[in-house]
């Protein structure tokens, strides 16, 4: 399950330690991207208090939209599985994919030819250049592991997954799977 090469395709899990990174303590990001150049990816298990037809008033199904990441946080974007319906989509792996005709997008939501099983928006994404990644691997920042889910990562929407993540971890991940969010609350 743990693979240490970052890759486009692979989750990110954020090591228990990142307690004091607001935008990723307990993160579970999927690398969308990860080249020379650098890296991007969407955090999966950040929920906003904003669904997509409060941000684009021409969608009018209120599908959830969560916080992808620190980086552009005023842009939206969004994963699916559904490239045979939009155009010029981004292959990530396993089924998943990124981006596309926006308009076309708005269309098959709203005509609900599209449901939230197949697709997910954010607002921002988490980004790193080139060799930061792999900087913050060798400083035990995260563990990289596999998309086991494919596809279906899209459903993967509970706040719980990061927790999930630690307790398939084993050894001393499965002490933090039930350790308070911030420490120094207890």
């Amino acid at each position: 399950m743990v693979d240490l090469k970052p890759k486009k395709g692979k989750l990110l899990i954020a090591e228990p330690a990142l307690t004091g990174d607001v935008s990723f303590n307990r993160s579970v990001v999927l690398l969308a991207e990860h080249n020379e150049e650098g890296s991007v990816g969407f955090i999966l298990n950040k929920p906003l208090e904003y669904n997509i037809n409060d941000l684009v008033t021409e969608i009018s199904i209120p599908l959830q939209v969560y916080n992808g990441g620190p980086v552009e946080q005023d842009n939206l974007y969004f994963i699916h599985k559904v490239p045979h319906l939009i155009d010029n989509s981004i292959e990530i792996s396993d089924g998943i994919y990124w981006g596309g005709d926006f308009e076309k997008t708005v269309s098959l939501i709203n005509d609900q030819i599209i449901s939230e099983e197949d697709i997910r928006f954010f607002l921002g994404y988490s980004g790193w250049s080139s060799l930061q990644l792999d900087e913050e691997l060798s400083s035990k920042s995260w563990i990289v592991v596999a998309n086991e889910y494919e596809s279906a990562i899209i459903q993967k929407s509970s706040v719980a997954f990061w927790k999930e993540k630690m307790v398939e971890l084993g050894g001393n991940y499965l002490l933090w799977s039930n350790a308070p969010e911030n420490p120094s609350l207890n």
